[in-house]
């Protein structure tokens, strides 16, 4: 008997009564291509969903819920001050190429990402580093600034994955990692093939082979999921479409949260929206409902703030932004009584596009006109998160608890209060539990009081997949397709 799968693969059955081989490829379904395949010299979140904890590792690493587990150091031990971390790596770590995986390939990354004109998109996470020393090759000693506690939550980001120094300039376009699987191609504008790695130090993989294809459009990739083009979505654009998945047998539908902050994002260092009241004004002219329910059918979690609902130390500030239409018309009354029009940059994913035409009609109501740019990924990060050419654009941020972003200078939409610096630093410095949360309360409400951007919504994780498989994650502590423990069950 044949049974025919997607793509054509025919898989036998040898003679009667006997099963099914396992099916061990998978194709992933993604919207957004990456820009470059190496997780330390980019901000795209599309980057660590195709290598994190499959091509790259860090010290440390993300769990399914978020806990800090252990990854190429096995362990690690601080000081009574709390200003030095040692690290003890693993042994017979190797990466792709053969070489060996040392604490000097440590020494090297870190000193890397730290350095001036370094190249991470993080550079918040090294800050704090004093200095990187190797007494072996097991052996790493961090020696930080003062005491921080939330240093191996910061080595698990993918901004902080170990390289080699003789292939961290190409991993660009052939990533060279230590995880369970290997690059083996790049088709620009079309997929990125994985296979596995058989000389992984860890558990062994259940997949040999791995394929991300990249799907813009929504249409499109409803289509490919019915057809069987991909196996699973695990951030599945057509949220509307998802009703049809959950009555169909073949597939499963997997709802969980992400560490995505949407947000209409400000220009805060060029006019007029360096004026407080032109930025509380927009706030005043969103309904959140309006956009949850019409870009995203329901699917997200209001937010008043950049920081996750889920997340404990998480303040309520939703009603300091409430719609309120004629707050936002008084507001631009007395801050642009000539009027005003504003450039809205919107780059590919539906939460954007859609949101933006949403938002475009808010403003409207109020008196603020807007003039759309549908932009690609690529010109996006370099003409708005790098070249900071933009009034308005709705982005999700992914990255986890990154609420410290709003203290660096060189950020887009170019913060940076003095008194958000300082409560940052000492957020920091500081690891009693009690003491970082009435902190972080402190950063929430300060952003929300400043109506830094326009909060909208905390981005769900809305995924699709093939019924026979397991293992994806429900939710998202980082941005990452984790295929470690990702099987067929037929």
């Amino acid at each position: 008997m044949i049974h025919h799968l997607r793509r054509g693969v025919a898989i036998w059955a040898l003679c009667a009564g006997s099963a099914l081989a396992q099916q061990t490829d998978i194709s992933i379904g993604m919207v957004l291509e990456p820009p470059n395949l190496d997780p330390t010299s980019g901000a795209a979140a599309a980057i660590d969903e195709v290598v994190y904890a499959n091509v790259f590792e860090g010290l440390t690493r993300f769990g399914p819920d978020g806990a800090i587990l252990p990854a190429l150091a096995e362990s690690w031990t601080v000081s009574e001050d709390g200003a030095t971390y040692t690290f003890t790596l693993r042994a017979g770590v190797t990466f792709h190429d053969g070489s060996a995986m040392t604490a000097e390939d440590v020494v090297f990354t870190l000193d890397r990402a730290r350095a001036e004109g370094s190249t991470n998109a993080q550079p918040g996470l090294f800050a704090n580093i004093v200095s990187v020393d190797a007494p072996d090759d097991l052996t790493v000693v961090v020696t930080l600034d003062g005491p921080d506690g939330a240093f191996p939550f910061d080595m698990a980001w993918g901004d902080a994955v170990i390289v080699a120094p003789e292939s961290a300039e190409t991993n660009a376009t052939n990533p060279v990692g230590t995880g369970p699987f290997r690059f083996a191609n790049w088709a620009q504008g079309d997929r990125v093939d994985l296979v596995r790695n058989d000389a992984y130090w860890g558990d062994p993989v259940a997949l040999e082979a791995v394929t991300f294809r990249f799907i813009t459009d929504p249409n499109a990739a409803f289509a490919a999921m019915m057809a069987g083009d991909v196996d699973a979505f695990p951030n599945f654009p057509a949220t509307e479409t998802l009703a049809q998945f959950e009555a169909d047998p073949r597939f499963s539908v997997i709802v969980g949260s992400t560490e995505g902050e949407t947000i209409l994002a400000m220009n805060n260092g060029a006019g007029p929206l360096d004026d407080i009241r032109i930025r509380q004004a927009i706030t005043h002219a969103i309904n959140r409902q309006d956009i949850i329910d019409g870009a995203m059918f329901g699917y997200g979690t209001p937010i008043g703030t950049h920081f996750a609902p889920h997340h404990p130390d998480y303040v309520d500030l939703t009603g300091q932004s409430a719609f309120d239409p004629d707050t936002a018309r008084a507001l631009l009354a007395e801050a642009a009584p000539g009027g005003l029009t504003l450039r809205l940059a919107l780059p590919p994913p539906a939460y954007a596009r859609r949101g933006g035409e949403i938002i475009a009609a808010q403003l409207r109501e109020v008196g603020i006109e807007t003039e759309i740019t549908n932009m690609e990924w690529a010109d996006w990060l370099e003409r708005v998160f790098r070249g900071r050419d933009f009034d308005l654009t709705i982005i999700s941020h992914t990255e986890p608890m990154d609420i410290g972003i709003y203290a660096r200078e060189d950020y887009y939409f170019q913060y940076a209060r003095p008194e958000f610096v300082a409560l940052n630093d000492e957020l920091a410095r500081t690891t009693a539990p009690e003491a970082r949360s009435a902190l972080l309360a402190e950063m929430q409400q300060m952003i929300a009081a400043d109506y830094v951007n326009g909060y909208l919504f905390q981005l769900a994780k809305t995924g699709v997949a093939n019924a026979s498989i397991e293992g994806l994650w429900e939710n998202s502590p980082t941005q990452a397709n984790d295929l470690t423990g990702v099987r067929w069950t037929q």
